[in-house]
């Protein structure tokens, strides 16, 4: 057995998501690496010490760069504010550490090329967080699109739609303050990341993006209305350099939707639906048979599906959030061991941001972008 430290900086929701994932990743994969809980950072000392008493770590700092120097963290989780992203990962890269980086990588489409020409510079293994596409019945799609299940793709509909902020009465908070934690800045890049990795690289975009809700009551002060100074919304259509028609939506106030990470596929001998909500079912539709006996059908992820087996080996008992974590942990540490980068890494997370910008551009100019 080789054990490898680990080093998270951050101790919120993503924080301890990924304190279980690599606390958990060893046993659930039997890895060849397994991780050792080494180090963990939060913005005070004291919290740091609760956090790493609670989540399993030997040791706890309130300086990141602290962590990053130290010799018994050799692999880096990056689960902080995006604002921090860039500074702390080049500091890793520096001292030729992997890292594995939360989503979205950088506050701006400048820090995300950046972080990416530093990762390649540095060449060691890099990962983004786009967890949700990890699930068994997302790599089957994959699987079956990539085999030609479905024939030629022709339509894609992707959304990722919640309502954590669809009451208009709801205080302002940082989610409501500046352009990187908007729908945009926070949400799309998970739907963006699947669009990609199901159908290829997306060619260009026609945008329009909305704040439905241009004032709230203030965090401090109720009686006050603050200005919400980022997007709640946004749809988009496009073209995938392969040609296929696309349109993709992204709310946080979709009233009613809870984890609406879902898209839709048409292909020309079949079609494909998925909606996180029921993350443990595939709906695949065969253009084959008689007629009145054609229509999708539920497929219930289980141990012939990719990365189920090890969780569970009944069909239909399901693997929830926090599993999507555990096996994004086991691609980190299995790029590690191998030395061969895992999907998808920082150059890929930059192309999620240059769609996002480019989507930007299209609703600033009124026109379609083309992606450089």
């Amino acid at each position: 057995m080789t054990k490898i430290g680990i080093g998270i900086v951050g101790t919120g929701y993503m924080g301890k998501a990924h304190s279980v994932a690599m606390n958990s990743v060893g046993a659930v994969f039997n890895t060849a690496l397994k991780p050792v809980c080494e180090m963990l950072c939060a913005t005070t000392a004291k919290g740091a010490a609760e956090k790493a008493d609670a989540f399993g770590f030997k040791r706890s700092t309130a300086d990141w760069r602290q962590l990053v120097e130290d010799d018994a963290v050799e692999a880096i989780v990056i689960a902080s504010p995006q604002s921090t992203h860039k500074e702390i990962a080049l500091a890793a890269f520096e001292r030729g550490k992997p890292v594995l980086c939360e989503k979205p990588m950088g506050a701006n489409i400048e820090e995300a090329r950046i972080m990416t020409e530093a990762a390649e510079s540095a060449g060691v293994v890099n990962m983004v967080g786009f967890n949700y596409v990890r699930t068994p019945a997302t790599q089957y799609a994959r699987k079956l699109i990539a085999d030609g299940e479905i024939g030629d793709i022709t339509w894609f509909r992707g959304e990722h739609t919640e309502d954590f902020l669809a009451d208009a009465n709801a205080p302002t908070n940082w989610r409501t303050r500046g352009r990187a934690t908007g729908t945009m800045g926070d949400l799309s890049s998970h739907m963006i990341n699947c669009a990609m990795a199901l159908l290829g690289p997306i060619a260009t975009v026609n945008a329009d993006i909305e704040t439905v809700h241009k004032t709230r009551p203030a965090e401090k002060d109720s009686t006050v209305l603050e200005e919400v100074t980022n997007d709640d919304h946004a749809h988009c259509l496009c073209r995938f350099k392969s040609g296929v028609m696309g349109h993709l939506y992204f709310s946080r106030v979709s009233t009613g939707r809870k984890m609406g990470y879902a898209y839709e596929i048409s292909g020309t001998r079949g079609a494909i639906r998925f909606d996180q909500e029921d993350q443990n079912a595939l709906w695949l539709y065969r253009m084959e048979g008689p007629e009145s006996e054609r229509g999708f059908r539920k497929i219930l992820t289980g141990p012939a599906h990719p990365d189920y087996v090890d969780f569970c080996l009944g069909p239909g008992h399901g693997t929830g959030y926090q599993d999507t974590l555990i096996i994004e942990s086991k691609d980190f540490l299995d790029a590690i061991h191998s030395g061969q980068a895992r999907w998808p890494t920082f150059r890929d997370g930059l192309e999620v941001s240059q769609v996002i910008e480019a989507m930007w551009q299209s609703h600033d100019s009124r026109r379609w972008v083309d992606i450089p």
